[in-house]
């Protein structure tokens, strides 16, 4: 099973969003999951938190038995500015870069899920009620789309899943977990998906999008560091 949003603090922002790396891949592990994505929170264009956690991650990983690698969400960023805020957070040394979608219970600003699809962001996070135009571009740029098990985030996950049949996006899971709680046990997610309508076909394409994803990425970034 694979969570692509956890979110992590940085030990140099001790007041940061989110759980110690160590602490978020431990209990993703007690919780039967395979891979991860580890992600930053930030509301800014530049990224200098980034860098001292990649190696971390990659020895916590490595000696944990999972997949892990870092991301970052951009969060409140004007939809003007996502594409330039898209390309900071890759030359910074995003694995994964995720841009919080229009989600209901938010005061997101709209037109933001465009935006970031616009601006190639591997993850439309929560995108709410996500336009025909936004679920068709998401599907042309292959920007995955967001089904989140976190309560403030899933009220329009019914919408989603219909969406994304009716466009061909791809679905990825995330938490959006940022304490020990929220990294849920892989039954009780997939319960909560079920709820929403998702099919056990379609909980199976998801998975295998999200490892598909989380593969390249990971791929890509070694590349980088070559």
């Amino acid at each position: 099973m694979i969570d692509l949003h956890i979110h992590i603090c940085a030990s140099s922002a001790p007041q940061s969003f989110g759980l110690p790396a160590g602490e978020a891949l431990r209990f993703a592990v007690l919780n039967g999951y395979r891979g991860v994505g580890l992600i930053l929170r930030s509301g800014e264009l530049s990224h200098p938190l980034l860098a001292p956690l990649f190696e971390d991650i990659n020895s916590l990983s490595l000696h944990g038995n999972i997949e892990a690698i870092l991301g970052i969400e951009l969060v409140h960023i004007p939809p003007a500015l996502l594409p330039l805020a898209v390309d900071n957070a890759r030359q910074a040394g995003a694995g994964l870069v995720l841009v919080h979608g229009e989600s209901l219970m938010e005061c997101v600003e709209e037109g933001t899920n465009f935006a970031a699809i616009e601006a190639g962001a591997d993850i439309l996070a929560h995108p709410g009620l996500i336009d025909e135009q936004a679920a068709a571009y998401a599907a042309e740029r292959g920007v995955a789309l967001e089904l989140s098990c976190a309560p403030r985030h899933a009220f329009a996950n019914a919408h989603i899943i219909n969406m994304a049949e009716r466009f061909g996006c791809n679905l990825v899971p995330g938490s959006s977990a940022a304490t020990q709680r929220e990294i849920l046990p892989p039954a009780l997610r997939d319960r909560l998906y079920q709820g929403a309508g998702l099919t056990r076909e379609g909980a199976i394409r998801m998975q295998q999008h999200a490892g598909k994803l989380l593969q390249k990425q990971m791929n890509y970034c070694r590349l980088q560091i070559k």
